[in-house]
C-alpha cells in the first residue's frame, strides 16, 4: 500500500491542468446551460466530493431537503472514507417501534461501483458523471480548485464553509462565482446561522433602524480545545503528507486555523449585521495549550479589532482551550440601543426592546431545499462572493495575529500574494510549517 502510495505524484501544475481539461471535456458533451427542471418534478442527480462526517451530514440533508433528489457519485481521496459513505447511505436505520427514520435515504441511493472514486482525482471524476449539482466538503485548501472545476463542468455547486485559506484562493472563489452567473448555476455555502429563523428577523429589524445606527460589536466564540478530533496517533504505514491529510483541521494550510475554519460562521454574522466586510484589522494570538506536535502549525486563541465604514469598530474573541468560559454570541450596538445574538435567540434592548425565539427549523435543511427549488425553477441563487468575503475577513485576523502586522481590506484582497498550496498534491514527504511568531514571520 506504501509503494502504492508513494506513486500516487500529482504536480501542482499537473493537477490544475487536469482539472481544466476534465472540467472542459465534460462541459463540452453537456452544453454550458444548466438542465431545465420541471418545478418540483425532475431529479437532481447528487454528487459528494469529501466523504468525511461533514460531507455525510450535508448530503443526507440535501437527500430529505426535497423530493427527487438523488445520490449518484462519491468521491474522496481515500478509499475508506468512500466506502463507509457507501454503506450509511445505503443502510436502513428503523426506530424502536421497526419505523424508518427521518434519515433513512437508501431508496434515493443510486450509487455503483463505477460511481465511487476514490484518489487525488476523485473529484474529476466524480464530475465527469451525470450530476447536476456537488456538494464540495473536503479540507478548504482545495475548496478554490474545485469549486473552478465545477463550475466550468457546468455544476450546480454546494460548499462548506471556508472557502479558501488564503487570499489567492479567496480570488479564485470570486472569479468562479462570476462564471458561474454567466452559466446560470447555483451557489450555496454552508453558513447555516443566515436560515435560521430569529436572526433572519433579527437582521430585518436592524436594516429597519431598531438599533438606530450602528456604532460598534463584539464577537465571541471561546471553547475546549478539540483534543479528541481527528486520529490520535499516526500508522506507521501513513506519509506525512497523509498524516497532515488526517489531521488536516490543525494544519493551516489546509483548513486555514480554526479563526477560519470554524469562526467564519461568527464573522459573517457580523459581516451580515453590518451589511459589509471590514476596511482594517490588527490582531494578537498563539498557543499556549495545545503545543503538541500532533496540532500542527495552528493556534489556540486569537483577538482581533475589525474596523468597518463609518468608524464602526468591531472586537473578536475565540480561543480553543480546555477549561475556560465558552461564551459563543454576537453583540451589535447602535444609538439607540444594542443587540445580543446567539444560536438560540435575539434579544433587542435600548429605545426598541424584543426577544426573538428560533422556531426550531433545522436550517441546514432550509439551505439545501432553497438550492433545489432555485435549481429547479431556474433562479438566481449564489452565495459565492458572500462567503468569500467572509472567509477572507477571517484570513485577514489570522495574518495580522500571526505576523503581528495591522492590514488593511483592500490590501488583503487584492495585493497580497499568500498561497499555502503545497509543491504538489502527493503522498510523501511534507514538512509541517513552522508555528508564526508574531514579529518574526513575514506578511504576504
Amino acid at each position: 500500500m506504501e509503494n502504492q502510495r508513494k506513486h500516487e505524484r500529482l504536480s501542482r501544475r499537473d493537477f490544475v491542468k487536469g482539472a481544466a481539461a476534465g472540467a472542459f471535456s465534460v462541459a463540452a458533451l453537456s452544453g454550458l446551460s444548466p438542465r431545465a427542471y420541471a418545478a418540483g418534478s425532475d431529479k437532481v442527480r447528487l454528487g459528494l466530493i469529501g466523504c468525511g462526517g461533514r460531507g455525510m451530514h450535508d448530503t443526507l440533508r440535501c437527500l430529505i431537503s426535497a423530493p427527487n433528489v438523488e445520490l449518484v457519485a462519491l468521491g474522496d481521496i481515500f478509499k475508506e472514507r468512500v466506502d463507509s459513505a457507501r454503506r450509511r447511505f445505503t443502510s436502513r436505520p428503523v426506530d424502536d417501534e421497526g419505523k424508518p427514520t427521518a434519515d433513512n435515504v437508501a431508496d434515493k441511493v443510486k450509487l455503483t461501483e463505477e460511481t465511487c472514486f476514490a484518489g487525488w482525482d476523485a473529484h474529476t471524476k466524480v464530475l465527469a458523471t451525470d450530476v447536476d449539482m456537488v456538494i464540495l466538503t473536503t479540507p478548504p485548501q482545495f475548496r478554490p480548485m474545485m469549486l473552478k472545476e465545477a463550475i466550468e463542468a457546468g455544476k450546480h455547486v454546494f460548499m462548506e464553509k471556508p472557502v479558501a485559506v488564503d487570499p489567492v484562493g479567496v480570488r479564485s472563489v470570486i472569479a468562479s462565482s462570476e462564471l458561474a452567473d454567466q452559466k446560470g448555476l447555483t451557489i450555496v455555502a454552508g453558513t447555516q446561522m443566515r436560515r435560521i429563523s430569529h436572526l433572519v428577523e433579527a437582521m430585518k429589524r436592524i436594516r429597519d433602524g431598531a438599533l438606530g445606527t450602528i456604532q460598534s460589536g463584539q464577537c465571541f466564540r471561546l471553547g475546549g480545545a478539540m483534543r479528541g478530533w481527528g486520529p490520535q496517533q499516526r500508522d506507521p504505514s501513513w506519509s506525512e503528507m497523509e498524516w497532515q491529510l488526517r489531521r488536516w483541521l490543525f494544519m493551516t494550510w489546509l483548513s486555514g486555523d480554526f479563526i477560519v475554519e470554524m469562526h467564519v460562521h461568527d464573522l459573517d454574522l457580523i459581516n451580515w449585521a453590518l451589511d459589509g466586510s471590514p476596511v482594517q484589522c490588527v490582531a494578537l494570538g498563539g498557543r499556549q495549550q495545545r503545543v503538541e506536535p500532533e496540532y500542527g502549525d495552528s493556534y489556540d486563541h486569537f483577538a482581533v479589532e475589525y474596523d468597518y465604514a463609518n468608524g464602526v469598530s468591531v472586537s473578536y474573541k475565540g480561543a480553543q482551550q480546555d477549561g475556560i468560559a465558552n461564551p459563543h454570541y454576537g453583540h451589535i450596538v447602535g444609538t439607540k440601543g444594542s443587540a445580543r445574538l446567539d444560536f438560540g435567540r435575539a434579544v433587542f434592548e435600548g429605545d426598541y426592546t424584543a426577544e426573538i425565539a428560533w422556531d426550531r427549523h433545522d436550517p441546514c435543511l432550509t439551505q439545501h431545499a432553497d438550492q433545489i427549488a432555485a435549481i429547479r425553477e431556474g433562479k438566481r441563487l449564489n452565495e459565492g462572493r458572500q462567503i468569500a468575503e467572509s472567509t477572507l475577513t477571517a484570513i485577514m485576523g489570522r495574518m495580522s495575529a500571526y505576523t503581528g502586522r495591522a492590514m488593511t481590506w483592500k490590501w488583503a484582497m487584492n495585493g497580497s500574494k499568500l498561497d499555502l498550496t503545497p509543491p504538489a498534491y502527493e503522498f510523501g514527504d511534507l514538512p509541517t510549517p513552522e508555528v508564526a511568531i508574531p514579529g518574526k514571520t513575514r506578511l504576504i
